[in-house]
Order: structure tokens, then C-alpha cells, then sequence
């Protein structure tokens, strides 16, 4: 797929550490991921009575492996945006396929893959993909699942898009207000969410309060 320079997107260097993901943004303290805000600042109730339901070693062990699983799709959607061949397992090249296959034609433009974004002192992030989606410039990112999402089920997936839109704006004095979310599930099932209009402002305004309760409570960690 060819890529349309319309910005002059630069990589950002990031490290992980026990307080979440970090990017360094020039000479100032490094800024924290939108994940890690996402999460530091999330009701973790249910996640921790699946992790007692199921113990914590079966649980470790299936994050990890819906952690490799999501690297693996993701760097091969962008090894196939630059030209290059997929590689790694049989389910992360079939993961990718899905979202070649059924999200990838409705997008018109690419603008950039892998795209860091910055609110200046405030957050951090990489989005998967940044141009136009049937017809409209659009924040995109690329997400895998064992099975079906429901759309209540991803409200931090919006907020991510949201953020993201936010910080693109800012940079590059845009005005996406739309979000595409293209899931790959393990029985190769294809499911897209959008948000726009209205909706999108109301994640942003969401996104802006899980900002506010991540600064009040970790400061500038």
C-alpha cells in the first residue's frame, strides 16, 4: 500500500518501567503512554476476580499469549502497509489477513503507520494508522480478540482514538474527529466500531477526565 507523506511523522523513543510505559519528548520528563493511563486509572474489580477464578499462573499465562499474539498481528498489518513480508506464527499472520482482508480496502489514504503522537507535558502514545477512512480522516487502530467484542465492552479503546485525535491536532494543526476500531477475532470473524460526531466528543471529554484522576493521583511520577 503506498503511504501518503502528508505529514513529517518522527518516531519517539519509549521505555518501560514499573510505572507504565514512558516516551521521551525532548528535553522534558517523559511522558506517560495513553495505555498506561488508561490503565492505571481503571476499575481493575473484574479483571481481578478472573484472575482468582482462574489463578494466577493460567491468567499469566494467557496474557502473555494474547500478548504476543497482538505484537505479532500488529507488526505484520505494518510490515504489509510498507511492502514487507509477514512473519511469526501461523495466527498472527492469519490475525492480520482478517483486517487486510475486510478493514484495510476502506481506507482511501494512508498518511503513516506506527505514528507517535504527544500532548505537549501531558501524554504519549502511538497510534496503528492515521489517513482516511472511507472518505473521512480518521485516527485507526487495529485490535485482536478470542471472540466478539460489544461495543460497551471498548470504551478504552475509544478513549485511545480519541486521545490520539487529540494529540494529532495539536501536532500537526488537523481536525480529525473520527475513530475507527478494526477487530481480528481468533475465528477469523471481522468487527469494526466507529465514532464520530457527537460520540467522539464524548470520549474525548471521558479521555480528558481519565487525565485529570491519573495526574491528581500519580502527579508527575
Amino acid at each position: 500500500m503506498l503511504i501518503l507523506k502528508k505529514f513529517d511523522y518522527q518516531p519517539l523513543e519509549r521505555t518501560d518501567g514499573p510505572n507504565g510505559r514512558r516516551y521521551i519528548v525532548g528535553e522534558g520528563k517523559p511522558l506517560p503512554s495513553v495505555t498506561t493511563i488508561l490503565s492505571k486509572t481503571k476499575d481493575l474489580t473484574h479483571i481481578k476476580e478472573w484472575v482468582n477464578r482462574v489463578g494466577e499462573a493460567e491468567a499469566e499465562r494467557i496474557k502473555t499469549e494474547a500478548s504476543g499474539l497482538g505484537n505479532g498481528m500488529h507488526k505484520n498489518l505494518e510490515r504489509y502497509i510498507l511492502g514487507e513480508d509477514m512473519t511469526g506464527t501461523f495466527m498472527a499472520k492469519a490475525l492480520a489477513k482478517v483486517i487486510i482482508k475486510e478493514g484495510l480496502p476502506k481506507v482511501n489514504e494512508i498518511w503513516g503507520t506506527e505514528v507517535a503522537l504527544y500532548a505537549k507535558g501531558l501524554y504519549a502514545g502511538t497510534t496503528d494508522l492515521v489517513g482516511v477512512h472511507n472518505g473521512i480522516p480518521s485516527i485507526m487502530d487495529f485490535k485482536n480478540s478470542i471472540r466478539e467484542k460489544k461495543k460497551e465492552w471498548i470504551e478504552d479503546y475509544f478513549m485511545q482514538l480519541a486521545a490520539y485525535s487529540m494529540a494529532h491536532n495539536e501536532m500537526y494543526n488537523t481536525d480529525i474527529n473520527r475513530g475507527v476500531v478494526m477487530i481480528a477475532t481468533r475465528d477469523a470473524t471481522y468487527q469494526e466500531f466507529i465514532i464520530e460526531g457527537d460520540e467522539f466528543y464524548h470520549y474525548q471529554q471521558m479521555w480528558a477526565e481519565k487525565l485529570c484522576a491519573y495526574y491528581d493521583k500519580y502527579g508527575n511520577d
